[in-house]
């Protein structure tokens, strides 16, 4: 008899806040799609993360449709992953209190982001945003993750998950799985086209520094025109070739050309027929994302039914990492 080898789990999530960037997708969503196949995932669009921040509740309710459906265009699988939204499974919540209670004042008060995003909204400097890495930590512990793909951003709320968990398990016995960050071998790192010392943001309040997944061929087209690059004319990778170098990363992403095949393809070109080529390559790449977007969006009733899915697979698997908790605290479970 063959012994049976189970599938490493892998939890991400991704805030409703905004459509995805090129370099949201490049980044990180194409590779979701990738860890289908070799890992047992999760994926979640994290809406009770996003309320640390005042949202307008109909936009947010259509950001997080519009979140979701484009998961399934690029190419997340609901039958083969649990995809599902964060507030559908209330043991978020319920974990997030019970660890915040073996978390320490000091721990939170050193995280980057809070310190960030109280100095951005100084009127709202909420408990919330606080404790947002605690609700991180429940998102990653509930579905005993082995592995997490992480930014940079996102370094210090997993060191933090692993604390907790550590912490919890050393009262408690092995309670959690301590999860590893997944760097994957290749993942592309995309800057935006108007500071390509800075990455892509959803949030840049220059329009022509981002490409949105669901912008339209020609505005692809001219905001890729538009991007700083450099008084060099040579597209070639190189140091302080910041611009370039970051169109030559998007070319490759998009095409699978290595930096040396580019070169070569523009040997004796201006940067005007590369910038074109680019935005040209990069709105072939979307166009398929963008057409399936469209016809999902259409079929709210299969959204719907995908979201509940997803909904009930997610409970399933948490209920007894719950419980489990619920127990070793000393709560009784009926």
């Amino acid at each position: 008899m063959e012994e049976v080898i189970s599938k490493k789990r892998i939890f991400s999530g991704i805030q409703p806040t905004n459509t995805p960037t090129l370099g949201n997708y490049l980044g990180a969503l194409i590779n979701w799609v990738k860890l289908q196949d070799d890992y047992e995932c999760t994926y979640s669009i994290v809406d009770l993360h996003s309320i640390t921040v005042r949202q307008d509740p109909a936009k947010l309710k259509k950001q997080i449709l519009e979140s979701y459906s484009l998961l399934l265009a690029m190419g997340v699988d609901p039958e083969k992953s649990t995809a599902f939204v964060q507030s559908h499974n209330c043991q978020h919540a319920e974990l997030a209190w019970i660890l915040s209670c073996y978390t320490q004042f000091g721990e939170l008060s050193r995280m980057t982001q809070f310190k960030d995003k109280s100095a951005k909204h100084p009127e709202n400097i909420n408990a919330g945003l606080f404790t947002y890495p605690v609700l991180m930590a429940a998102d990653i512990l509930l579905y005993q993750a082995d592995l997490v793909p992480v930014g940079q951003d996102q370094k210090q709320h997993l060191e933090l998950s692993r604390d907790i968990a550590v912490r919890f398990n050393n009262i408690y016995g092995d309670v959690f799985k301590v999860p590893d960050p997944y760097i994957p071998k290749t993942a592309a790192k995309i800057a935006s086209l108007q500071d390509p010392t800075k990455k892509m943001s959803k949030s840049d309040e220059n329009p022509n520094a981002s490409i949105s997944v669901l912008d339209d061929r020609d505005t692809i087209i001219r905001k890729f025109k538009r991007a700083v690059t450099d008084s060099d004319t040579v597209v070639k990778y190189a140091e302080g070739k910041d611009g370039i170098n970051n169109l030559m990363s998007i070319y490759s992403a998009v095409t699978g050309k290595t930096y040396e095949e580019i070169e070569k393809e523009f040997d004796g070109k201006g940067y005007g027929d590369f910038k074109l080529a680019v935005g040209e390559a990069t709105a072939d790449r979307l166009a398929p994302i963008q057409a399936e977007y469209a016809r999902l969006a259409a079929d709210k009733k299969y959204i719907e039914e995908c979201m509940k899915l997803g909904a009930e697979k997610a409970f399933k698997t948490t209920r007894k990492t719950l419980q489990k908790v619920y127990k070793k605290v000393g709560f009784i479970v009926i």
